[in-house]
């Protein structure tokens, strides 16, 4: 986060964390900082317009509601809220205080082939959009996970947390402005050590428009997999259909950022790693300084972030015996 703040042109004047350690590896990476000495100084100096923040997840939308009541927009890493009374009371706040409420959904605006699949989209390459499928394997790595990461009041279920990205991404490809969660399902399939660990979770949507979307996320990336997990994103349009392999391309090379399109002149293979940059950032830059809604608007967030709430509130706890 940022990074892709300071590469936009961003400058980042404090860090604030409880934990030392945390503070010493940021400044090590961005030495311009100034170490703040509480959460306080940085909300009551008027130079700073944006805090960004990736606290532990049920703690993010009172973090938000505090810097937006100081008159600066926010920054959070997703998911940005684990229930949906934290979502209704954020949208108060933001209505109130006409500060902005920013997602950090990395698996579209900060993967180049997931920008680049959506010019295409936009170019008409394969016509309207009727369905959309995203795959979100992650690597568990659970000895180097926090006590908070097992405990699902805190980090808000599967669904919530890492199925956030997949469902802003259904959103922006179909132009879809909200969808109706058909169904879901979470389980613990093979950490019985952590019973609140969700380590599967599916759902199904569809949009206004009636364009579909499946998604399955899960923590069972293999350790022979050359990156933490094998993302990937289907586009099915009228006139043909792209595929974003978004971290890895599977024994064929190790680099990310692949998108492949079939269409109407042919079959395509774009190699777009370092080619399309990541323009959200920019656009969020300026959107904090003239008020706009370029980068993405705050009812695209809102949505996004109360369709996960509802795919994880509704989903089936499948009862399992593998």
């Amino acid at each position: 986060m940022a990074n892709g703040l300071k590469e936009a042109g961003a400058e980042i004047k404090y860090v604030y964390d409880e934990s030392e350690e945390r503070v010493d590896d940021f400044i090590e990476r961005f030495p311009e900082t100034e170490k703040a000495e509480s959460l306080e100084q940085i909300l009551n100096d008027p130079s700073i317009k944006m805090v960004a923040a990736a606290a532990i997840p049920n703690l993010r939308s009172a973090l938000g509601n505090k810097v937006m009541l100081a008159g600066k927009d926010y920054f959070t890493d997703k998911t940005g809220f684990t229930s949906l009374d934290q979502l209704e009371e954020t949208k108060r706040i933001q209505k109130e205080t006409g500060r902005r409420y920013f997602v950090y959904f990395s698996e579209r605006i900060h993967v180049e082939g997931a920008v680049y699949a959506g010019e295409l989209i936009k170019e008409g390459r394969i016509g309207k959009v009727i369905q959309v499928t995203g795959f979100g394997p992650h690597s568990l790595n659970k000895e180097q996970r926090p006590d908070w990461f097992f405990k699902k009041d805190q980090y808000g279920g599967i669904l919530t947390d890492i199925g956030s990205h997949q469902i802003e991404q259904f959103l922006y490809y179909t132009g879809n402005e909200d969808a109706k969660v058909i169904s879901s399902k979470v389980a613990n399939y093979y950490n019985p050590d952590v019973p609140e660990l969700e380590d599967y979770g599916d759902a199904t949507l569809v949009g206004d428009n009636g364009a579909t979307f499946f998604y399955k996320v899960h923590w069972f990336s293999p350790k022979g997999l050359s990156t933490w997990g094998d993302g990937r994103t289907f586009i099915t349009g009228t006139k043909g259909y792209i595929e974003i392999r978004k971290y890895t391309n599977v024994a064929e090379e190790e680099t990310g950022d692949h998108v492949y399109l079939v269409d109407e002149e042919g079959e395509h293979h774009f190699k777009v790693n370092g080619k399309v940059g990541f323009p959200f950032f920019g656009q969020m830059i300026l959107d904090c300084i003239n008020g706009t809604e370029n980068a993405m608007t705050q009812d695209h967030i809102f949505k996004a972030q109360e369709l996960c709430l509802l795919c994880e509130e509704n989903a089936i706890t499948l009862q399992t015996n593998i």
